[in-house]
């Protein structure tokens, strides 16, 4: 199995900015997607931004130019810079990835589609 662990969550008023850090852990055989949707109050989940083999990212148009995704291969981690914050950024923001991984004493590949818990991020006006 793979797990997520996210971190960098926290209070920061209009303006300001936060750095979101989410690290996969397990028997990894590869990663192809890292993202992160986020759930505000009352509201459905929604996609953020994603990095796809490291390299091709995508953004959601109201994040655009204000947040930056990043992925670290080595450390199985994706980061999320996020400047600029305006109090509807205020959410649950998850962690999610998909790729393969090492299944029983033979090494098996598995697919994997895995969610963090979720890290809470409060933006003040």
């Amino acid at each position: 199995q793979v797990q997520l662990a996210e971190s960098g969550g926290g209070l920061v008023q209009a303006g300001g900015s936060l750095r979101l850090s989410c690290a996969a852990s397990g028997r990894i055989a590869s990663i192809n997607r890292m993202g992160w949707y986020r759930q505000a109050p009352g509201k459905q989940r929604e996609f953020v931004a994603n990095i796809i083999s490291g390299a091709t990212t995508n953004y959601a148009d109201s994040v655009k130019g204000r947040f930056t995704i990043s992925r670290d291969n080595a450390k199985n981690t994706v980061y999320l810079q996020m400047n600029n914050l305006k109090p509807e950024d205020t959410a649950v923001y998850y962690c999610n990835a998909d790729g393969t991984y090492l299944r029983g004493m033979w090494d098996d590949r598995n697919s994997f589609d895995a969610w963090g818990q979720g890290t809470l991020v409060t933006v003040s006006s």
